[in-house]
Formats: structure tokens, C-alpha cells, sequence
């Protein structure tokens, strides 16, 4: 009984060591080489959009590297086989693409496109440089079978075909390729009818596209841009609580804000008319001013200055900064607004004005509860004044520094003019605002004065 309670003790020790050993060098087994395909680091899809009588024509070119789980015959080396191709190319185009493309004619999505022709492309070919270039070319010969081409080198080019009811009406696209590689860029060149072509350009998914807006869709797009922007903009807003601190009855914040509104609904409109300065320096300057204006207004709160006419009136000098400052967010979606520039614009203007009001419906309220209950206003004011001055100041260092790595233009006769241009501008902006101020005054003063 003994032995054999030896035996079977032997023989776990013995399959227990076994099992650690193999362990052991399974662990050391060097990694196996992937055969999967990666996922590319960055990937960009070219898209051209047509409507013709009854038929929509979609041409699209994107890297076939980032077209995985798709085994493509290769001839050896990585080269890959074109003349068994054809049929894992059109699996590609049907598995990555069409499924990823949702048009829409009006509301209604349209029906599953019909794969007219698909081709490998050299990563040289220039086609896609023109509708007309792209088209000749997917519906062409495709390449001869011994060319040399490797697969993760070469490029789809596919043409879809969708029918619509007619090539006049509203057509719209949400594309969701993210899943091609980490960062998707798509192209979208629209070529309606009648008009001129209309160049789209995003990163990501952003969700469904009008490629003829109305009036009405481009202005409720720029009306919820408006509004995100003021929340997501964290400096806007510290300027907006430094404006407010102090000032927290309506009539005083009604003439604070609307001056801030005015002034940078006067510059985000110049510099989206092209009137503002495109120099790579100009960005940092403007963001180096923004940081520089929040540290300014946090001081004056900590010194007491608290009148309002001077207080409205930095409103509007540091908002035509801040105007310039919305501009640049809205470089890359103007290409949203069709042919409502004006009316996008404005409508962005008033997403802000709703983002700020819905930020002072929350602020007021909760500084008035914290300088009731918690703190003294004085001692309340300059406490959450010096916070924002001191973070306001690390922010100039920093955009400082970076605006310091750019060199500054050469004085010339073309700068000479336009600096004069915004000489005058300004002049005349800081005698209106000196106007508007003594009419205040003067009916501050007189209350008879109409």
C-alpha cells in the first residue's frame, strides 16, 4: 500500500515537472512573425460623387494594405497576382468599402451599389486627379498580369453605381471607414449637374454629410458647432467666468457679454472672408493673446477694478482676439456650408451666444450660492481670480515659447499695406467703443439725455 502511494507521489511530481518544463519553453519560444495584416497608421480615401439622369456614379480609391482579413494571390515575394485577382478584389470592394459608403437621396438611404468595375493600381498611377481621368481609367484594361506590383503597395480603384429617382435631388453621405486603419482621411469631391464642383475633406467619421446643404440644414450644423465649441473651448470659457465674477446682475452682463459678441462675431467673419493674416506665425500670436487676456482680466478682478464701462470695453477689444481664435476651428468645417457661407457663419456666431448664455445660466447662479455661503465675495473673488491667473500664465509661457520658434516676417510693401489696413480698422473700432462710452456715461450722469 505504501509503494505503491510512492508511485503515484513519483508520478505527479514527475508530471508536474514535465508540465513546467514545457511551459518554460513555450515561453521562450521566440514571438512568431504575424501573417496577419496591420493596421495601417494612417490611410486616405479619395471619393468622387457624380449624379447622371437616373444613376448615381461613385468612384472611390483606398490602399489595399488596410483591406485585411482579405487573402490576395501572390506570386511569391509579396507581389501580388492580377491575374487571379479580380475576384478578391471585388470581395475587398463589397467587404471595406461598399458596406462603409451609405448614400442618401433626400432622407431615404439608397439601395446597395452595383460593383460596375474594380482594378489594382500602381502606387504611382496619377488617374484620380480628375472625375474624368479616374472613370477612363477603372473602366479601362487593367494592369497587364506580369507587372510588378506588391500587394501592400497597390491601390483599389472601384466604381459604384447607385439608382436615383433623379440627379436633381439633395444627396447626402455618412462615410464609416474608420475601421481601414488608426487615422482615415476622406476625400469627397461632389459634381452635381449644374454648379461648380464641391471639395469635402474630414478625419474620422463625421456622421452624415449634405453635400448640397439647404440653408436651413447648413445653419442648424454650425448652430450646434457654435454651441459645442463654447463648451469645449476651456480658455473661452475662463474668459467668460473672469468676465463675470464680478458682475453678476443681468443688466451689467447683458452689456458685457453682448460687447464680447459683437467684437468677435466682427472678426470671425473678416478673417473667414479671407481679410485676416494666413501666416504661419499668425495662429500662436492669436492663442499667445488669448491666454495673455484671460491673465489680464483675472488681475483686474484681484485688484477690485470692477466698473462696468470699462470692463464692457475689454470685452470688446480682447473679443475681436477671440474672434480670431473662432476662426480657426472653423477653417476645416466651412466646407459644410455649401453656399451659405453668410448664413453659416452667422449661425455659428449664435451657437456661440446660446453656449455662453447656457454657461452664465449655470455660472451665476453658483457663484452667487458660493460667495453667500461659502466665502466672502471680496475674499471669494480674488482667490478664484488668482486660480485662473495662474494657470492663465502658464498657458502664455507655453504658446510664448512656441510662437518664439516661428520667424517673423520681413518687412515689405505688401506688409506695409495691410498693416496700415488693420491700423485703420482698429482706430476706428477703439472710437466707436470710445463713443458708445461717453453716451453711457453721459446718460449714466443725466438720466433726462435721450
Amino acid at each position: 500500500m505504501a509503494s505503491a502511494f510512492r508511485r503515484k507521489l513519483r508520478f505527479r511530481r514527475k508530471l508536474r515537472f514535465r508540465r513546467i518544463f514545457f511551459a518554460a519553453a513555450f515561453l521562450l519560444l521566440p514571438a512568431p512573425r504575424a501573417l496577419a495584416h496591420d493596421i495601417p497608421a494612417s490611410v486616405v480615401v479619395q471619393t468622387y460623387v457624380r449624379p447622371q439622369g437616373q444613376t448615381l456614379h461613385v468612384l472611390v480609391r483606398a490602399p489595399l494594405a488596410a483591406m485585411r482579413d482579405v487573402e490576395f494571390p501572390l506570386r511569391g515575394d509579396g507581389l501580388l497576382d492580377l491575374a487571379k485577382a479580380d475576384k478578391t478584389l471585388q470581395d475587398a470592394a463589397q467587404l471595406w468599402l461598399a458596406r462603409d459608403l451609405a448614400i442618401y437621396e433626400g432622407d431615404a438611404r439608397l439601395l446597395a451599389p452595383r460593383l460596375i468595375a474594380v482594378r489594382a493600381s500602381l502606387p504611382s498611377d496619377r488617374s484620380f486627379v480628375t472625375y474624368d481621368d479616374a472613370l477612363a481609367h477603372v473602366t479601362g484594361p487593367p494592369l497587364a498580369p506580369d507587372v510588378t506590383l506588391y500587394w501592400n503597395q497597390a491601390l483599389l480603384d472601384v466604381l459604384f453605381e447607385y439608382p436615383i429617382a433623379s440627379d436633381r435631388s439633395a444627396f447626402s453621405i455618412r462615410p464609416t471607414l474608420g475601421r481601414l486603419g488608426i487615422r482615415v482621411v476622406t476625400t469627397v469631391r461632389y459634381q452635381p449637374p449644374a454648379g461648380a464642383e464641391r471639395a469635402f475633406e474630414f478625419a474620422g467619421e463625421p456622421g452624415l454629410v449634405r453635400l448640397d446643404p439647404r440653408w436651413h440644414q447648413a445653419a442648424w450644423r454650425f448652430v450646434q458647432m457654435g454651441f459645442a465649441h463654447i463648451l469645449d473651448g476651456t480658455d473661452h470659457l475662463l474668459f467668460l467666468f473672469c468676465l463675470v465674477i464680478p458682475f453678476r446682475r443681468f443688466r451689467a452682463l447683458v452689456v458685457i457679454v453682448t460687447a464680447f459678441t459683437l467684437a468677435h462675431s466682427i472678426t470671425l467673419i473678416a478673417a473667414a472672408s479671407g481679410l485676416g493674416p494666413d501666416a504661419l506665425w499668425f495662429p500662436p500670436l492669436i492663442e499667445t493673446l488669448i491666454a495673455a487676456s484671460i491673465l489680464y482680466m483675472a488681475l483686474e478682478n484681484v485688484a477690485g477694478v470692477n466698473n462696468v464701462q470699462r470692463r464692457w470695453a475689454l470685452a470688446f477689444g480682447f473679443g475681436l482676439v477671440h474672434g480670431f481664435g473662432f476662426s480657426f476651428a472653423l477653417r476645416e468645417t466651412l466646407q459644410f456650408a455649401g453656399s451659405h457661407l453668410t448664413t453659416s457663419l452667422l449661425a455659428f456666431n449664435a451657437g456661440v451666444e446660446l453656449g455662453q448664455l447656457f454657461v452664465l445660466a449655470l455660472l451665476v447662479p453658483a457663484l452667487s450660492l458660493w460667495f453667500r455661503y461659502v466665502m466672502a465675495e471680496r475674499m471669494g473673488t480674488i482667490i478664484l481670480s488668482a486660480l485662473v491667473a495662474h494657470t492663465a500664465w502658464h498657458w502664455t509661457a507655453d504658446r510664448w515659447e512656441r510662437l518664439r520658434q516661428f520667424d517673423w516676417p520681413v518687412p515689405n510693401l505688401l506688409l506695409l499695406v495691410t498693416g496700415v489696413r488693420w491700423l485703420i480698422a482698429a482706430v476706428l473700432v477703439a472710437a466707436l467703443v470710445w463713443l458708445v462710452t461717453i453716451a453711457i456715461r453721459r446718460k449714466k450722469e443725466d438720466p433726462a439725455v435721450n
